[in-house]
């Protein structure tokens, strides 16, 4: 490997085990085997690396659905049972994705002291967000329109936020796949009979 991806390497590492607040372009040098002019050189600033590892740590969350799209093609019966399986694949994952699950929780949390990162994170989002809506509408994400991506890509990931956050701070008592299945069609008989 060359330095640019020894920093990338390096910086993974930090950021799993001290976040993104605690991690000093010398922690990045020191795990990398690199030099400090190398991170600017490669990625122009510590942040920058930081975004772009915390990036390559979420991206297999995503290749973990990735037979998802096709999967939801193939769901038996109404959407509703494709919302509660796609659901129920995210709230397995949490176990082992738990550090990168902090890692984001940390960026909502420590969002003052994180503005660079939170800006080069928020254009990341809106992949998030077409990702999302690829994985619970079954439509590659190639073909999706910007109003579905926009609109209910949005809505996915409020809710998978909102689920981080109960997961991690207490599995017992956190929303499962039937729970929050069967809020969503309470929801949609309520609206419905309005």
């Amino acid at each position: 490997m060359g330095h640019r991806e020894d920093l990338l390497e390096g910086a993974k590492r930090c950021l799993l085990e001290k976040g993104f607040v605690r991690t000093t372009a010398r922690d990045i040098v020191k795990e990398s085997g690199t030099n400090l002019a190398s991170i600017g050189y490669h990625y122009g600033s510590k942040d920058a690396l930081l975004v772009e590892a915390y990036v390559a740590l979420i991206e297999p969350m995503g290749d973990g659905f990735e037979g998802a799209v096709g999967a939801a093609r193939a769901v038996e019966g109404n959407g509703l049972e494709r919302f509660r399986q796609r659901w129920a694949d995210v709230i397995r994952s949490i176990p082992e994705s738990r550090a990168i699950w902090m890692l984001s929780l940390e960026v909502v949390t420590q969002g003052e002291r994180l503005a660079g990162i939170r800006e080069l994170l928020a254009k990341a989002q809106v992949e998030g967000r077409r990702g999302l809506a690829a994985m619970f509408t079954g439509i590659a994400e190639g073909d999706l329109t910007d109003d579905v991506v926009e609109s209910e890509g949005r809505f996915y990931t409020t809710l998978l936020n909102g689920l981080m956050v109960q997961w991690l701070f207490d599995e017992e008592s956190a929303t499962d796949a039937e729970q929050l299945t069967e809020g969503l069609r309470r929801v949609m008989e309520r609206v419905s009979g309005e």
